[in-house]
């Protein structure tokens, strides 16, 4: 009897493989004057002085000094080299354990270090999200956030909604900064202040009248000088609310009778006296927690999904009646203007 064979261990792209370092070394090629290394550093230096489309397999072998095919002994594609790219500029420093600070003073750090990594490398929004993190310096980041929030009574799956909401944030301002700065540098940009002055006579309280107040007082835009301080004033605005939110939510969790652990205190509002009767659960924030819940909820996005499909087969089955209609109509057309020429042919035949 032929003996089973040993389960095989589950292989990684060879991209990430690369950067846990655990990928194969090439065989062959230049010894010791170039590596993995070298060659995303480079990439990193062209990306950060041209953006990420200047960046190529070709461009990183010239500006190394080698060949194109010596790169590929090392990276085999260049969405290899991008991972690696988008690895080596994301290095995370968490802070030390003796660090103690509450939950939303930590949270605080890690976003503003992650924009801080965006502004050192733009060309990092760039680049798509295809899933969820898996290579180590991303995954760190993942590490710290969960260390910064491991004290509050949120499930695992609201940390990590926590997560993806922050650095959906961090990722979206920080492309729309690198944007608008390109936008200010270039003199022809349509958006720029000469632009925006001669508006001034075209938004008129008549038929602007919430934006012409605000426009004729210089707050819809700022002065030039006063820009970068302006964006910092927004982003850390947006910030605040989004972390005012995770309280909310924290606080009202709390007042519906989950104890909070040390260290997490709500507002005064939030927080029933010994007096007073429980405060009314919200049945948003509480039974979304329930197995029930989330099986109905995922049953009606089906059903909403199902709905969408019919009504896109409904446009399309109308769209094809349609066409049939007009085809059938140029057909009566053409028999028509057929059957009056063969009338005609008869005719001047008699």
């Amino acid at each position: 009897m032929n003996r089973p064979e040993p389960p095989t261990d589950p292989e990684l792209p060879r991209g990430v493989a690369l950067a846990w370092g655990i990928a194969a070394h090439p065989q062959r090629g230049p010894k010791r004057e170039l590596s993995i290394e070298r060659i995303v550093e480079t990439a990193i230096e062209i990306a950060d002085a041209e953006g990420l489309a200047a960046v190529s397999m070709s461009k990183v072998a010239t500006a190394l000094g080698f060949t194109t095919m010596s790169l590929y002994r090392y990276v085999t594609s260049k969405d290899d080299l991008v991972l690696l790219m988008q690895e080596g500029a994301s290095l995370p420093t968490p802070p030390s354990e003796s660090v103690e600070r509450d939950w939303r003073a930590g949270v605080t750090a890690w976003v503003l270090a992650m924009r801080s990594t965006y502004r050192e490398h733009p060309w990092l929004v760039d680049i798509p999200i295809s899933g969820a993190p898996i290579t180590p310096n991303s995954l760190q980041i993942v590490d710290w956030f969960l260390h910064e929030v491991r004290e509050l009574p949120l499930s695992d799956g609201e940390k990590m909604s926590a997560l993806l909401l922050l650095t959906a944030y961090v990722r979206a301002t920080s492309a729309q900064e690198r944007d608008l700065s390109a936008a200010g540098a270039d003199r022809t940009d349509v958006s720029g202040s000469a632009a925006f002055a001669a508006l001034a006579e075209l938004v008129t309280p008549e038929r602007f009248p919430s934006l012409s107040p605000l426009f004729a007082a210089g707050g819809y835009v700022p002065p030039p000088e006063e820009v970068e301080e302006d964006v910092d004033t927004d982003f850390t605005f947006g910030l605040e609310r989004i972390l005012d939110g995770l309280q909310y939510h924290l606080d009202r969790t709390a007042a519906a009778g989950t104890a909070a652990p040390a260290g997490v205190t709500g507002s005064a509002e939030a927080q029933p006296r010994a007096s007073e009767p429980p405060a009314e659960e919200d049945p948003m924030l509480v039974l979304p927690r329930d197995a029930k819940v989330r099986d109905a909820a995922k049953a009606r996005k089906e059903a909403e999904q199902k709905v969408r499909e019919a009504e896109k087969a409904l446009r399309e089955a109308r769209k094809r009646e349609r066409d049939a209609v007009k085809q059938a109509r140029e057909r009566e057309q053409h028999a028509r203007e057929k059957e009056q020429q063969a009338r005609q042919k008869a005719a001047r035949q008699s």
